[in-house]
């Protein structure tokens, strides 16, 4: 494998140097100026190793040069601090750089808002500078860090999977998602009404608005939560929130309207007329994706919510004239990581078959239950521990013992306060919760384990208590490591679909589901790029198991049709 490092320099030239396998300069550091022309020229270079690939990728994009692979200093600075139980301080090349010299450590400098509209301060502090020979010190460095990690060879696939996401990311940035503003804006009319001028709810908000009122004989705001709390109070109904699960079960006749206003008064306000103002050009929706956004490994976007698209609101995902989307999602994904990571022998036989696993497993368990099997599967992952959660569980423990065992120790790691890894290294710290911003998004039917949010189950909640802890790290090591997974299929599926010289992109991915827009007569080819990269993460990640990971596959001309 030929390695050289790479520097960005004013005025778009390049400071870059072969590599020995060591990570030492195997030559003198060249010059040239221009930075595009310095990576097309030379095809030979399987690996770019530079500080970050945020801070340069794109402008090679721009100039029309995409690379193979690359090394992020700085995403491998984090994963590696994560691993030595220090998630969390700075990881800078300039921090790296300032730890191994045995300096003062310098802050990282504060994420850029991707919001529309928003400037850097002038004041704001940018980047350290670091030289190129500085950071191919940094970067020998953590090649020595990697090998004393407990799994080396898993630390360093991580690292290689997570710097293949980084290129992903930059890569969706600049494609973008297809999107129809006629669409989107039909879709808002429909459902909320005309707009007033002046920037008001629309008429169907404030016509809700006023059942609300009606139904509690006085004015009310059912956006303001406190003012609807006072008023179920003064109806006699106490509630601590307006959260849909407290209040649906109530007897009231404000109900009805407020769970629709609700609903809607979402949609306006995420994905309303401004949002398709301020982030869709050109036919397109470009959130900035940033992978390993969440403690699991998980991707979040720096605004544009691309990770929350309301199902209404696909219908403008529309594709190209003469392009299709194709439609990827991983079936039942995270309780076939359990059966790879656990190595449990019925679970991975399980895992293995062709169809429903839940099914599979409500036969090998639960007398052909599938209800009951699948809410004592994703008690075990989840952490159910009351009701029928701890039958169902001490019935999935006689059938599948190693499987529950090593979620249990995940969670009593936890409540010990010990570090939790994923399967190929990912750490969960000793102090980590897995906070509001954790966009895990536990499944709809998961067992009841934290409050709801109006969007939904949320996976947990930022907790001192040690069973809380437990129960988010006995999670952590099966959606983590479905999420280092997810990020090896990913990588497999972009180099097939360049390596066949396909014209397909990838466009959209969230936790276990991707959209690849292709041309229509790509879409097939694309299919099966798709099941052979699950085929290759699955072998790379957890070598030889019986498990599979199959996927729905849907090819279509709008997003809202594929489900």
């Amino acid at each position: 494998m030929t390695r050289w490092a790479l520097q960005a320099t004013d005025g778009g030239g390049a400071r870059l140097a072969p590599l020995t396998p060591e990570g030492r300069a195997a030559g003198a550091v060249l010059h040239e100026p221009d930075l595009a022309e310095a990576v097309r020229s030379r095809p030979e270079v399987t690996r770019w190793v530079w500080r970050s690939t945020f801070g340069i990728y794109p402008r090679l994009l721009a100039a029309g040069v995409r690379v193979e692979r690359c090394y992020d200093i700085e995403d491998a600075e984090a994963l590696l601090l994560g691993h030595e139980g220090r998630l969390g301080e700075p990881h800078s090349a300039a921090a790296a750089l300032a730890r191994l010299r045995n300096g003062p450590v310098p802050p990282d400098p504060p994420q850029r808002s991707a919001e529309p509209g928003s400037q850097s301060s002038l004041f704001e502090p940018g980047p350290v500078p670091v030289s190129l020979e500085e950071l191919i010190e940094v970067y020998a460095e953590q090649l020595r860090r990697h090998d004393a990690a407990e799994h080396p060879g898993r630390m360093r696939l991580l690292t290689a999977a997570e710097s293949a996401g980084m290129l992903i990311a930059c890569e969706m940035n600049r494609a973008g998602l297809p999107w129809s503003a006629e669409v989107h804006r039909e879709v808002l009319t429909e459902l909320l009404g005309e707009r007033y001028a002046g920037g008001g709810e629309p008429r169907r908000l404030a016509e809700l608005a006023d059942e609300v009122s009606t139904a509690f004989g006085r004015r009310v705001r059912p956006d303001l939560p406190a003012d609807v709390v006072k008023a179920f109070s003064q109806a006699g109904l106490r509630v601590k929130s307006t959260r849909r699960w407290e209040i649906e079960s109530l007897d009231h006749p404000a109900v009805a309207p407020l769970i629709a206003y609700k609903k809607l008064y979402r949609i306006w306000v995420a994905h309303g007329w401004s949002w398709l103002q301020d982030w869709v050009r050109e036919g397109r929706f470009r959130p900035e994706y940033l992978p390993g956004g969440t403690v699991t490994g998980r991707w979040v976007t720096n605004g544009g919510g691309a990770l929350q698209i309301p199902k209404v609101i696909r219908r403008a995902v529309v594709a190209d004239p003469g392009w299709k989307l194709v439609v990827a999602d991983a079936d039942q994904m995270e309780p076939r990581v359990l059966a790879a990571i656990s190595r449990d022998p019925g679970l991975m036989e399980v895992a293995g078959r062709p169809g429903d696993l839940y099914q599979a497993v409500s036969d090998k368990a639960f007398s052909g239950d599938r209800d009951m099997a699948k809410i004592a599967v994703l008690g075990a992952v989840y952490g159910q521990t009351s009701g029928d959660g701890l039958k169902n569980l001490a019935l999935l423990r006689r059938r599948f013992p190693r499987a529950v065992a090593y979620v249990d120790e995940a969670a009593r790691a936890g409540e010990e306060g010990r570090l939790v890894r994923t399967w190929l290294g990912r750490t969960c710290p000793p102090a980590a919760g897995s906070g509001d911003q954790e966009e895990a998004g536990i499944p709809q039917d998961a067992p009841d384990l934290t409050p709801e949010s109006d969007d939904g189950w949320v996976p947990g909640y930022a907790s001192t208590d040690s069973r809380a802890r437990g129960r988010f790290t006995r999670n952590f090591v099966v959606q983590g490591s479905a999420a280092d997974w997810a990020l090896l299929m990913m990588a497999a599926l972009r180099r097939s679909m360049s390596a066949a010289g396909l014209a397909a992109e990838l466009v959209f991915f969230q936790h276990d589901e991707v959209i690849v827009h292709c041309p229509e007569a790509e879409a097939p080819a694309v299919v099966e790029a798709i099941r052979e990269a699950a085929r290759t993460a699955n072998e790379i990640a957890f070598g030889e198991t019986p498990v599979r990971f199959p996927f729905t596959t849907a090819v279509v001309s709008c997003y809202a049709d594929a489900k």
